[in-house]
């Protein structure tokens, strides 16, 4: 009797164990923070924008009785820059990029500076506008766009520091680009309906509309008592090789170890220098990169109940799919039925590891992201990325070995 007794009361603690653990999700609106009180007041201001009042239900997992490693004390961080804002601009893709390069200055020359990402932006819509001269208006136009656009916009135009070019109005906190990206889109639908396909017109004018909310960026600055341009910038100060860098994508739709195009609105101009290798191998060569020191830029989906702007965390919950099942086909699933999409660009600048479970310091550019503490900062899980995040770039030299096996 007593052996019965016991395996119930074993039997109880387990089920009861097991019951707690696991996820359940709820309806909640999202409180007002951060974009709700500082940028998007510091928008209407300028722009007379009407937002959104209404409050709004979304699904979230339960984060009651969970755990996470949330603390920034917890992670072997990687040198970065202190977070930044990117305001009410769709220009993810540019602020966790910036603070790439930033990072790689100072691994690679030692060198601590603030980048301006609004120089690579304004060129980003030169040359958005000339491509859709080029195609003859079949270039969607819009503030989005890719990591792999740095090392194209850096190769033609070089880059400036912050204190040499903001890029906003200085009575602005933040930047905000709907206004001007709605003014460039009116000016080359009319371009479009005229037919009016004179690339110096109509970069002339996309300038224009540009300078007005942004202000021309400099040919030629003093920094640190000497003279550059921002081509000498990049070369002589920085000292960053364009082509040092690479980018790694997995997909299943197409062969491995080969170049493919990232399919997604923001690789506008149909970049095809990704990677495309291997799940197994698109995680271990961001385990590699950070435990050798290099951050590594990433761009996924955060739209998903797991993504917890309240604990800072994004984790999988069990109820979308046991960890364990997360392999190259759930990925797949969600990439082919348009649930995971390229809608946010991030820097991971840290790591955590036990027990071989990796957790992830994301240095973000987002508004909400600087709600709570660690203003900036999230802690993503590794299943989160394994499941969730399209796309890298690293370094080439945090990814010689893959790189040695594909290129042969």
């Amino acid at each position: 009797m007593k052996k019965i007794i016991l395996f119930y009361s074993l039997f109880l603690s387990i089920f009861s164990f097991s019951q707690n653990t696991i996820d359940k999700g709820l309806f909640e609106v999202e409180k007002d923070g951060f974009y709700e009180n500082e940028i998007l007041k510091d928008a209407t201001k300028f722009d007379n924008e009407v937002t959104d009042v209404n409050d709004k239900l979304f699904f979230k997992a339960s984060i009651n009785g969970k755990n996470f490693p949330n603390k920034k004390e917890f992670y072997k961080e990687i040198w970065h820059n202190e977070p930044v804002c990117q305001g009410n601009s769709g220009t993810c893709w540019c602020y966790a990029t910036t603070s790439f390069m930033e990072s790689e200055a100072k691994r690679i020359n030692g060198i601590e500076v603030k980048l301006s990402e609004m120089f690579t932006v304004y060129y980003e819509y030169i040359e958005r506008a000339k491509n859709f001269v080029k195609t003859r208006g079949n270039t969607t136009f819009s503030e989005g766009s890719e990591a792999a656009a740095i090392p194209r916009i850096w190769g033609i135009y070089g880059i400036v520091p912050y204190s040499v070019y903001e890029g906003k109005p200085i009575e602005r906190k933040f930047n905000s680009h709907r206004k001007i990206v709605a003014e460039m889109t009116e000016f080359l639908n009319n371009v479009k309906e005229t037919n009016n396909w004179n690339e110096e017109y109509v970069v002339k004018n996309i300038k224009s509309i540009l300078n007005s909310e942004m202000g021309e960026p400099p040919v030629n600055f003093k920094y640190e008592n000497k003279d550059f341009t921002p081509q000498t910038f990049l070369s002589d100060y920085l000292k960053l090789n364009m082509i040092d860098y690479v980018n790694f994508m997995s997909t299943n739709e197409y062969g491995y170890n080969e170049k493919h195009e990232l399919i997604e609105d923001d690789n506008w101009w149909h970049c095809n220098n990704y990677y495309n290798i291997e799940l197994k191998e698109f995680i271990n060569t961001i385990r590699q990169s950070v435990e050798k020191g290099y951050s590594v830029c990433i761009c996924g989906d955060i739209s998903e109940p797991g993504y917890s702007n309240e604990n800072k965390v994004a984790f999988i919950p069990d109820f979308d799919i046991p960890s364990d099942q997360i392999n190259e086909d759930s990925r797949q699933f969600r990439l082919k039925n348009n649930t995971t999409t390229d809608d946010h660009c991030i820097h991971i600048v840290g790591y955590y590891n036990k027990y071989n479970k990796f957790w992830y310091l994301i240095k973000d550019s987002n508004g909400n992201a600087f709600d709570g503490d660690y203003k900036g900062y999230r802690f993503f899980s590794e299943d989160y990325i394994k499941l969730k995040m399209m796309n890298i770039m690293v370094n080439k030299n945090s990814a010689k070995n893959l790189l040695d096996k594909i290129i042969k």
